[in-house]
């Protein structure tokens, strides 16, 4: 699907139904979410913030991959927190897009003052746990059996990558 790198774009309305395909494959894997159905665009749209959703592109203009973040509170002591998620297309996988994608969103974060980007992932999900550690991101903490997946108990692992740029 793409060599090592992929363009990265703006996210916009125009990239909808294969930004929540994506979602929905990485959904369907059962490795990436408590989620079991991605949800609407307008619900998406709605949520994800503005500056901070990109999408990886092919050379024919079909999206590899999106990252995006959501505030974490309203509260102004968290104004520079965000919680991210990021889906690369399985056939795109180990090509440097999950890389690019986070790359994006590191810096327009930083763009925008934020000093933490934070998640959480499934312990079994090792690819997005070494992803996540080459882009600076350490685990801070292990929820154990914080919610049943398809009636099994998971644990999530909690990662953040703090600014060294925002002091």
């Amino acid at each position: 699907m793409t060599g090592p790198t992929a363009p990265i774009a703006a996210m916009t309305a125009g990239h909808a139904d294969q930004v929540l395909a994506i979602y929905q494959l990485g959904i369907d894997e059962g490795q990436a979410t408590f989620e079991i159905q991605a949800p609407t665009w307008p619900h998406f749209d709605a949520v994800k913030l503005p500056g901070h959703r990109h999408v990886a592109l092919a050379q024919d203009g079909r999206v590899l991959g999106w990252v995006a973040a959501v505030a974490v509170s309203d509260r102004c002591a968290y104004a520079g927190v965000v919680e991210h998620s990021v889906y690369v297309h399985l056939r795109a996988r180990h090509r440097g897009v999950g890389s690019a994608l986070l790359n994006a969103l590191i810096s327009s974060t930083e763009s925008a003052g934020i000093w933490t980007i934070q998640s959480g992932v499934f312990p079994e999900n090792t690819a997005s746990l070494a992803l996540h550690a080459r882009a600076g991101f350490r685990v801070i903490g292990i929820r154990e059996r914080i919610g049943r997946h398809h009636g099994v108990w998971r644990d999530v692992v909690l990662i953040e990558r703090r600014s060294p740029a925002i002091t």
